[in-house]
């Protein structure tokens, strides 16, 4: 899916954030405000991802994300 769309319902998206990666804060996720690369931080940080590996996991949601 297009992130432009993904940053533009960034209210709705939230929650399936949530469900994908239940280690984001609601803080975390205001922060990042529809911004990819805040997400690709985030994860890295949370989760102790490379920077690859977030980003592949980024695109594999974003590819099965449904709105």
């Amino acid at each position: 899916m297009n992130w432009d769309r993904i940053e533009g319902n960034w209210k709705q998206v939230k929650g399936q954030l949530r469900q994908q990666w239940g280690k984001l804060t609601d803080d975390d996720l205001d922060r990042m405000h529809g911004k990819r690369e805040e997400l690709e931080g985030v994860l890295q940080e949370r989760y102790g991802l490379a920077k690859d590996e977030a980003n592949r996991q980024i695109d594999a949601w974003s590819n099965r994300f449904k709105m």
